[in-house]
């Protein structure tokens, strides 16, 4: 058995759905042309980078002669670089799924399944599901991100309902009257069966009916344009019929909350919870899974039966996190999620720190270039934007940026409350 090394460099995947940015406009496009040495198209989309062990984008060892093998199947090989606890819980595979996302325009109105719908999805539609795994995930805002999240309250339920007459239409003028009318709905009080009934309603309107309403919406928001000013969310609606024109996404996004992150800020989605990203570059990371279940804004499969029957219909404005700072130059995102955690390295020219990994770990250098070091024996090495690299659990490494300016990396590791 392979000893572990001090570090091994990774050669990444990239995925260039349709929603991604073009070409150098995408931060994805420039960390893989780094990474693997590859030209960029100009004309090409370049939407997600992978790192990790996921069969649909795994990375590979880095180097001469070990471009065939991928860190899954050395992983396998070298159980000990997991720890002993890692291994004894999730087997010999890392739990988590790393990523950098560049977003030109909206992916789907999606929800990833709990363990147990996963598992049934899976079995049922091995082609579209392709793993048993749940996905819970945490998206971090590299630049201005915006995502639909969560379902509003319910006192913005009843002010759509009441405003926005082609969602009156779709619904009902009955269903939405009693709702609007309904006192417990003003006392917040549950209202999860009277939600997911005019939400299955809507999202399973024929395709006739959908594309009257978008266009009737669409009409009306561009004369009441030249009287008011649009609400955010008005303005967005707008934007999303210029993507996906006549798409039941379009009128579906007046029920979730419309959030913005600033750089820095994080956003975590549980399992059976609806959600879309919009625009902007993030760092994400999940479970190791890619269980996607989709009912709009996509020309992928969608299952709008399993979606609407499968969300939680939670209501309220997602959490926001700021991040905890471990020191100055180290900020942690913590979701409630044992399969992992990310902390963010930024370093001013000729800093340095000195950092323990009680579990195993996926760097990414974001900008910049420095210095790793594992351990005092060890030699120093070059990182500069573009690099991936694992590291095994129980290291220790020292990270220095060059003179030049800044370093900024992304680490992917098991939550460190599993270790505790």
């Amino acid at each position: 058995m392979e000893s572990p090394k001090p570090f091994l460099r990774l050669r990444c995947s990239v995925q260039n759905y349709d929603w991604g940015r073009l070409g150098e406009e995408s931060k994805v496009a420039r960390l893989f042309s780094h990474n693997s040495s590859a030209e960029v198209d100009p004309a090409k989309p370049y939407a997600e980078f992978w790192m990790g062990t996921h069969d649909s984008g795994p990375s590979f060892l880095a180097g001469d002669g070990a471009a065939a093998v991928t860190l899954k199947s050395w992983v396998l090989e070298n159980p000990s670089a997991l720890g002993e606890k890692v291994a004894a819980r999730w087997g010999g595979d890392l739990p988590f799924l790393f990523k950098v996302l560049s977003v030109a325009k909206a992916l789907s109105i999606q929800a990833h399944p709990d363990k147990d719908l996963a598992e049934a999805l899976h079995k049922m539609r091995p082609s579209i599901y392709k793993d048993a795994n749940h996905k819970p995930e945490m998206a971090i805002a590299v630049t201005e991100f915006k995502a639909l999240c969560g379902f509003v309250s319910s006192e913005e339920v009843k002010d759509v309902l009441t405003t926005v007459p082609e969602i009156q239409e779709l619904v009902g003028y009955k269903e939405a009257s009693d709702i609007i009318k309904n006192k417990e709905h003003e006392e917040n009080i549950e209202i999860k069966a009277s939600l997911q009934s005019i939400f299955t309603k809507i999202m399973s309107a024929s395709k006739e009916a959908v594309s009257e309403a978008v266009l009737k919406l669409k009409g009306r928001l561009n004369l009441e344009s030249k009287v008011r000013t649009l609400t955010e969310k008005e303005q967005l609606v707008l934007l999303l019929e210029k993507q996906y024109p006549a798409d039941i996404g379009v009128i579906s996004a007046y029920f979730f909350n419309y959030v913005k992150l600033s750089p820095g800020e994080a956003l975590y989605i549980g399992a059976n919870e609806p959600h879309a990203y919009l625009s902007g570059e993030c760092i994400e990371c999940m479970a190791t899974s890619d269980n996607v279940v989709r009912a709009g804004l996509t020309p992928k499969y969608r299952d709008v039966q399993t979606l609407c029957s499968m969300l939680t219909y939670k209501q309220g404005f997602p959490e926001i996190l700021g991040g905890t700072p471990l020191d100055r130059n180290i900020l942690r995102y913590t979701p409630p999620f044992d399969e992992f955690e990310v902390d963010r390295f930024l370093l001013a020219p000729e800093e340095s720190v000195v950092f323990s990994i009680p579990g195993p770990s996926i760097f990414v250098v974001l900008t910049g270039e420095g210095r790793i070091q594992r351990d005092a024996a060890a030699g120093e090495e070059m990182v500069m934007e573009g690099d991936v690299f694992f590291l095994p659990a129980h290291s220790e490494i020292r990270l220095s940026a060059a003179v030049a300016g800044p370093l900024q990396l992304y680490r992917a590791g098991v939550n460190s409350r599993f270790f505790n």
